[in-house]
């Protein structure tokens, strides 16, 4: 099967997939997100949300929706932070995407005392168009799967996934069978090049929303912001990288947005889109040096936990450039709060 199948089903198969059935966040789980590292991250996300809907016009009706809410710490930060200003969650319709049953629990009791509640739908065409949408994507790309091609001295060819006789797992090269398209950057023999016709599919989704709801969908994840060879296919476990092969829907498999792809797709639906930005460079602008020390002025014993986790978020060797940040947007004359040049 190709790579991309056998991610999806190590993630989703209903009876044995990742997602399905055991996913582990936090520091006692299998990985962390932003937002499980420090509550800062949810919250200037949510004031981004707020002066979005502010720069749409303060519409009477908005819809909030977040892809991928994880255990839902993100939204509930962002909701917190939006007490500042009671006329934005008035205007709130609360929409999460999530296809894990064990997340959709959690979410819903995370956020059972929350100022808004939310309704779950599973796929981004059952979001309603009759009002502006403002959505939230935080590591939802790294989950869509990508195909493997190889460029060998004979030609190019797809990596898969096969049985040894052994009956254990294994990659190998095939032809390639459709749906690959050379890459207009050099390659070298033995490089991995990467196409997810997911994360396209996605950018593409996007694209259609802002453009028949209006408003803007930020996306924040780690990945490449310009085209390029690779192999990125990992898989943790207990924080920990681990053979992808080698316990199928026991460990969480990724692998790096495109970027570039997922961007490209949804400026063809006629939506307009920000440039790449990393991860550190987008939180300074929103603020977030000056909420952590808003944080140590009212806690001054945390301040050495509190400036480990802003390094963690902004600085170059951690989070701060690896992860990025983009957004989707309709119409062309809304300026994105930190997007602006």
């Amino acid at each position: 099967m190709t790579v991309a199948d056998y991610v999806t089903r190590c993630l989703h198969d209903p009876k044995g997939g990742y997602y399905s059935t055991r996913p582990a966040l936090g520091e006692g789980g299998d990985f962390i997100t932003a937002p499980l590292v420090s509550q800062m991250f949810g919250e200037l996300i949510g004031l981004w949300a707020i002066e979005t809907w502010s720069r749409l016009g303060a519409p009477e009706r908005v819809r909030l929706v977040e892809v991928g809410p994880g255990d839902g710490t993100l939204i509930s930060d962002a909701l917190r932070a939006a007490r500042l200003v009671p006329g934005f969650l008035e205007a709130v319709d609360l929409i999460l995407i999530e296809p894990s049953a064990p997340l959709r629990a959690e979410q819903a009791r995370r956020l059972a005392d929350a100022d808004v509640h939310p309704r779950w739908l599973s796929a981004l065409h059952q979001i309603e168009t009759d009002a502006p949408i403002i959505l939230i994507a935080n590591e939802v790309l790294d989950c869509l799967p990508a195909r493997q091609f190889i460029k060998t001295d004979g030609g190019w060819a797809e990596r898969r996934i096969g049985v040894t006789e052994g009956n254990e797992l294994t990659f190998g090269l095939t032809a390639i069978s459709g749906g690959f398209d050379r890459p207009e950057y050099d390659v070298e023999p033995g490089q991995v090049v990467e196409i997810s016709e997911q994360q396209a599919a996605f950018g593409r989704d996007l694209g259609l929303l802002m453009k028949a709801a209006s408003g803007a969908a930020l996306l924040i994840d780690y990945g490449r912001g310009k085209p390029g060879a690779g192999d990125t296919l990992q898989a943790l476990r207990r924080h920990q990288k681990v053979d992808p092969l080698a316990t199928p829907g026991e460990a969480d498999l990724t692998q790096w947005a495109d970027y570039p792809t997922v961007l490209e797709a949804a400026v063809r639906t006629g939506a307009d889109v920000t440039g790449c930005m990393g991860q550190g460079a987008f939180l300074k602008t929103l603020g977030i040096e000056a909420r952590a020390q808003r944080l140590i002025q009212a806690r001054p014993d945390a301040a050495p936990v509190i400036q480990r986790q802003l390094d963690r978020l902004t600085a170059p060797d951690q989070m701060g450039e690896l992860f990025k940040a983009a957004a989707i947007f309709s119409p062309r004359t809304l300026a994105l709060p930190g997007f602006e040049a």
